[in-house]
C-alpha cells in the first residue's frame, strides 16, 4: 500500500493571517520535500478558487516541488476537469511529467466546490455533461499524439498535436469520486484506477460502490490489477492520541462548520468529531500504532485499497505541527503499515 498526503494550502484562519501567502506557500513546498525525504509515496494538491486556499494552480506549485524532491510522485487532488481545457491541462502535466523525471498523475473530478464555474464561464446545468465530455477528451490525448475530437463545449479539434508528450507513457490519470454510483460505474467502465474521498460517516458504507467499480472495469474487460482502489480522508499523526485529536479538531470544525452554512450542515462539535475518529469513522487522526490500525481497517472494510492519503492541512494546523505529523507518518506509520500486510499476506499463502 502507497501512502500519500494531500493538501489543500489552506492560507487563511482566525489564526493564520499573519502568514503571508507567499510564506504559506513556501512551507508548503518545503513540507513536499520533507514528505519525498520521509519516503511517503505522493503528495496532491487539491484545487480551490477561494479565499481560504492558495491552490488555484496546482501544476505551479507540483513544479516548484519538482526541483526539490526526488522520489515522491506529485499529483492534483483534484484537478476539476469539469471547468478547465482538457488540452491545456494535459499540457501543463505532461510538462510536469518532463520536469520530475516520470512522477507525475492526475487526480480528476467534478469537483465538490463550485465557484470554479461561475469564474470560468461554465453553467451548473452542465455539470455532468461538462465533465464527461471533457475526461473523454483528455483521455483521447493521452493516447494520441494527433487528436481528432469534437464535441459541444468545447472546439473540434481536427488532427492537431498536443505538445509536449509525457514520460510516462500512458500519464497516470486517477477519477476522484465522492459519492454518486455512477462515478463509481464510469471509473469501471474507462479502468482508471479510483480515488475515494470519504470525509465523514463511516468508511464501510462505500464498500458497495467499490464493488460496482469493480464489476463494471471487469465487464469491460480490464484486468484486475488495473482497477486500483485509493483511498483520500482527513487525518493526522501525532506522538499521542488526545494530542492528535486536540491539535486537529479546532480548525478542522471550523472549516466543516464554514462549509456547512453553503450546504446546509449542522455546525461540527467535539462530540461528533470523536465519533468519527472512532473504530468505523473516516477520520485517521491519532498516533502512529492507532493509525496504523485504522488504515488496515479501512483497507480491510473497503476490500484492499492500494493507496491512502492524509488531508491534514483541512485543520489549518500550523508549518510546526505538519512537518512533526510527516516525520512520524515516514519513521513509524510506513514501516509498521508495510510490516503489517507483509504478515497478513503470509497468514493467506
Amino acid at each position: 500500500m502507497q501512502i500519500g498526503i494531500d493538501s489543500f494550502a489552506a492560507a487563511f484562519t482566525e489564526d493564520s493571517l499573519s502568514i503571508s501567502a507567499s510564506d504559506r506557500l513556501q512551507n508548503l513546498i518545503e513540507e513536499i520535500s520533507l514528505a519525498d525525504k520521509a519516503g511517503l509515496d505522493s503528495f496532491g494538491i487539491g484545487e480551490h478558487h477561494r479565499r481560504e486556499f492558495l491552490d488555484s494552480a496546482p501544476p505551479v506549485i507540483l513544479a516548484a516541488a519538482a526541483a526539490r524532491t526526488r522520489k515522491i510522485r506529485l499529483t492534483s487532488a483534484v484537478t476539476v476537469l469539469s471547468a478547465t481545457d482538457p488540452v491545456r491541462i494535459f499540457q501543463e502535466f505532461a510538462t510536469l511529467d518532463l520536469l520530475s523525471k516520470g512522477r507525475a498523475e492526475m487526480v480528476v473530478g467534478r469537483g465538490s466546490s463550485i465557484e470554479a464555474f461561475p469564474l470560468f464561464g461554465f453553467r451548473l446545468e452542465d455539470y455532468d455533461s461538462l465533465f464527461a465530455e471533457k475526461l473523454d477528451l483528455l483521455l483521447k490525448i493521452r493516447e494520441n499524439e494527433h487528436v481528432t475530437w469534437s464535441g459541444k463545449y468545447r472546439p473540434a479539434l481536427t488532427g492537431q498535436g498536443v505538445y509536449p508528450r509525457p514520460v510516462q507513457n500512458p500519464l497516470p490519470i486517477w477519477l476522484g469520486v465522492g459519492g454518486p454510483p455512477q462515478s463509481f460505474v464510469r471509473a469501471g467502465r474507462l479502468g482508471l484506477p479510483l480515488m475515494v474521498a470519504i470525509i465523514g460517516g463511516e468508511t464501510r458504507r462505500f464498500r458497495p460502490l467499490i464493488d460496482l467499480y469493480l464489476e463494471a472495469g471487469k465487464a469491460a474487460g480490464h484486468p484486475p490489477e488495473k482497477l486500483k482502489v485509493g483511498l483520500h480522508s482527513p487525518g493526522y499523526v501525532a506522538e499521542t492520541t488526545e494530542e492528535a485529536a486536540d491539535d486537529y479538531f479546532p480548525g478542522f470544525a471550523r472549516a466543516v462548520t464554514d462549509i456547512g452554512k453553503e450546504r446546509g450542515w449542522g455546525e461540527m462539535t467535539r462530540e461528533d468529531f470523536d465519533a468519527q475518529r472512532g473504530p468505523r469513522g473516516s477520520l485517521v487522526i491519532g498516533d502512529p500504532e492507532k493509525v496504523v490500525e485504522k488504515i488496515l481497517r479501512h483497507s480491510k472494510a473497503l476490500g484492499s485499497i492500494s493507496r491512502f492519503t492524509f488531508q491534514m492541512n483541512a485543520a489549518s494546523l500550523p508549518h510546526e505541527k505538519l512537518v512533526r505529523s510527516i516525520e512520524l507518518i515516514g519513521k513509524r506509520v510506513v514501516p509498521a503499515l508495510h510490516k503489517e500486510i507483509v504478515q497478513e499476506d503470509l497468514q493467506k499463502t
